[in-house]
């Protein structure tokens, strides 16, 4: 099944030139040096190459290497197609902080000639230290720098800053060490710029001065920062260290992680389980499980021992705990079976994992297929995949025999980054998106290959955003929308409409009519995207959730249930804990309660009243155990929640209640007995 068809590289020589003549704004650029004790056996690219395989008809071919490109952390595409990678040098041995004598830098790599290499090399900046990652878009550059999210213009596009850097965000705690730190910039479908933080640090990010009233607690984390609106939040709160996020043909997102699971479903508002410490909310009392149905690794192992080597079993399951970058595969370079399935890098493993992602119960659950790709290269420590305009797939490797902790050093010389194609790649003309017409963008829409889709996306965004006259591309868009028999390529003309700002609530509040659930979920989505939420979209979304039969519309409305007001909850909540389909889902009960917490306790017979209704236990049992949390502040509500207990129709109810009041009572050494106890302690003795 799997061949090693290679395509080889340009000489070492020729890669010297063109360093020297592209750098010459780079001539006071530290001097890199090398930490790690196995220097002088480092693999040479050609070595690399030799030792990967692939399914057969693939190739892998050598895009850049070192000299011309070392540390590669991070990368993205332009408008152009061309190539900016993050070069990160200031990334911490394990004996010592960041070393603040380096730099690190973006550089633009382009292939001219189109025969799958890099010809030309240019230096965008050399300023930066702590550099993660890069997105382009809006008349510039976006750069990860803990402790800020920066942006540096170029409005003509000549590839020079147009000045310093602007700090679009702070707060971002730089102290984190190495594989914890802020990382993986990304335009979402919405138009939002995403990214993700690690688990060891706790950040404070707010717009430059900002009060600390005014800015959002976060650690392991997917959050989003909107580039006009100027807003931050918090998407999704667990895990572990985040590296890689990536969204499917429907838009739907995923997270991809390391140690307790590797693939998270981000469903907005989630708090997913941790590797370790508390959510920042005490009152969840449960958090949500990985979208995976499996383990890359042997579980019956400590994660620890696979510093030890790993072992056949940790091997036929994938490889090892340890992922970074995510891509989910939406070109049609490659055959067709890959398409919207999800690759990922296995870092001890040496491989590329590939999950393929199905529809279950609410959400979705990823199913392991077969690893894609295996390298026998002991350097081989790739961080981030991405498709390029081609549809190959890029592949960065920071190439170094340690691990993300750097136990022994860091070798700051060495870099490759790798192109994965099927068959005969056909070359690309030059082309420049940038300089196509509204019309013509509108038209990429419609494309199979998902690099023109979210280019042209981001492109319209900008033009609508600056003010541009878009009416014939919004027509366009919205004749796609309601015509189009294929449910992606409609999703694909809304989310251009909405990221240009061109639907309003009457027209978002239609899309929950639509006869598509994955449309209708994006209407509930969009509807409550921005805070605060109106009566008539509350209203609206109560009378959906009485009847909505699609469990994955029901999830987001749950999700949307925390971006309204405390008070609008509750005709949402009642509806969805009516469906008694939803009862042993793993994230329906959890995200319902999420959504309602915070309201109980300021209207507790609201919450006893969904307590009541519920045909999910789980809600039940949560709201007493949180209503009993409050005994000494609030006696007469737990009176109230006896009174229930009291009336329960079934055993199964009580248990719920009593659960939920047992668990709350834990750890008391003296609790003050509600008036309603006696007679209700009287009723529980005569029943099972």
């Amino acid at each position: 099944m799997f061949s090693s068809n290679l395509k080889h590289s340009t000489p070492w020589a020729t890669c010297v030139v063109l360093i020297l003549a592209a750098s010459a704004q780079a001539d006071d650029f530290p001097q890199v040096f090398n930490t790690q004790n196995q220097a002088d056996k480092l693999s040479t690219p050609q070595e690399a190459l030799k030792g990967m395989r692939v399914p057969q008809g693939f190739q892998v071919s050598l895009f850049a290497e070192e000299p011309a490109v070392q540390q590669p952390i991070g990368f993205t595409t332009d408008e152009r197609g061309r190539l900016w990678v993050a070069e990160n040098y200031t990334y911490a041995d394990r004996s010592k902080d960041y070393d603040l004598s380096l730099r690190d830098r973006i550089l633009i790599f382009e292939d001219t000639n189109h025969d799958g290499r890099f010809d030309k090399r240019t230096v965008f900046w050399d300023g930066a230290q702590k550099l993660t990652s890069v997105a382009v878009g809006f008349g510039g550059v976006w750069a990860l720098c803990a402790p800020n999210l920066l942006f540096l213009p170029d409005k003509n596009r000549d590839d020079v800053p147009d000045g310093p850097p602007q700090v679009v965000l702070d707060g971002f705690n730089h102290d984190a060490i190495r594989h914890n730190i802020v990382n993986g910039l990304k335009w979402g479908p919405d138009g939002w710029l995403y990214g993700c933080h690690g688990i060891t640090a706790t950040s404070s990010v707010g717009l430059p001065g900002a009060t600390d009233s005014q800015r959002t607690k976060l650690n392991c984390s997917l959050w989003r920062y909107h580039p006009t609106h100027k807003n931050f939040e918090v998407i999704t709160h667990g895990t572990t260290n985040p590296w890689g996020f990536d969204y499917d043909d429907h838009g739907q997102m995923f997270l991809i992680n390391t140690v307790i699971g590797h693939l998270w479903h981000v469903v907005p508002g989630a708090h997913f389980q941790r590797m370790f410490g508390s959510d920042f909310n005490p009152y969840l009392y449960q958090l949500l499980p990985q979208a995976a149905d499996h383990f890359h690794w042997d579980t019956g192992e400590a994660w620890s021992d696979i510093r030890k080597g790993i072992s056949d079993t940790t091997s036929q399951a994938g490889g090892g705990h340890a992922h970074c970058g995510l891509m989910i595969y939406l070109a049609d370079q490659w055959p067709a079976k890959y398409r919207n399935s999800l690759f990922t890098v296995n870092l001890h493993g040496r491989r590329l994992n590939n999950d393929r992602l199905e529809r279950q119960g609410n959400g979705y659950v990823a199913h392991h297929d077969e690893d894609f790709m295996f390298a026998s290269d002991p350097w081989f420590r790739a961080v981030e995949l991405l498709t390029g305009p081609d549809g190959g797939v890029f592949l960065a490797d920071w190439s170094d025999v340690g691990e993300c902790h750097e136990n022994d050093g860091v070798h700051r010389t060495s870099g490759r980054i790798y192109k994965i194609t099927y068959g005969q790649p056909k070359p690309l003309a030059p082309f420049d998106l940038a300089a196509a017409s509204d019309e013509q963008l509108v038209e990429y829409q419609l494309h199979a290959n998902d690099w023109y889709v979210r280019t042209a996306r981001r492109l319209l965004q900008e033009r609508a955003v600056a003010g541009k006259d878009m009416k014939a591309a919004q027509a366009a868009l919205s004749k796609i929308f309601t015509t189009h028999p294929d449910i992606t390529r409609q999703l694909r003309a809304l989310w251009c409409l909405y990221s240009m700002g061109a639907l309003d609530e009457a027209q978002l509040l239609d899309l929950l009519k639509h006869p598509n659930e994955h449309a209708r979920l994006w209407g509930v989505k969009l509807l409550t995207d921005n805070a605060p939420v109106s009566a008539k979209v509350a209203d609206r979304l109560a009378d959906v959730a009485k009847e909505e039969p699609s469990n994955l519309v029901r999830l987001y409305l749950a999700s949307a249930l925390q971006r309204m007001q405390p008070q609008q909850r509750w005709a949402v909540a009642s509806s969805l804990v009516g469906y008694q389909t939803d009862a042993q889902d793993r994230h329906q009960p959890l995200m319902v309660w999420y959504g309602v917490e915070a309201a109980v306790p300021l209207q507790p017979q609201q919450a006893l009243d969904l307590a009541r209704t519920s045909k999910l236990p789980l809600v039940r049992q949560f709201i007493a155990r949180r209503l009993t949390t409050d005994l000494e502040k609030t006696p007469q509500v737990v009176d109230s929640l006896l009174a229930l207990l009291r009336t329960a129709p079934d055993a199964a109810y009580q248990i719920d209640i009593l659960q939920g009041m047992n668990d709350a009572l834990r750890g008391w050494r003296q609790a003050p007995i509600p008036q309603d106890w006696p007679a209700t302690a009287k009723l529980l003795a005569t029943s099972s």
